[in-house]
């Protein structure tokens, strides 16, 4: 199975490209989200 899948990414990378570059932007979305909550609400961070 995974030497099907290695041939297929030779011809077609954009297959697994596409999807990984989604799932790279949302988890930083979560992070950049998580730290701006993180600012606004900590109130440690303010003093």
């Amino acid at each position: 199975m995974l030497n099907e899948a290695r041939a297929d990414m030779v011809i077609a990378p954009h297959v697994a490209l596409f999807p990984a570059v989604a799932i790279f932007l949302t988890v930083l979305a979560f992070n950049l989200l998580g730290d701006g909550l993180r600012d606004a609400l900590d109130p440690k961070i303010k003093g």
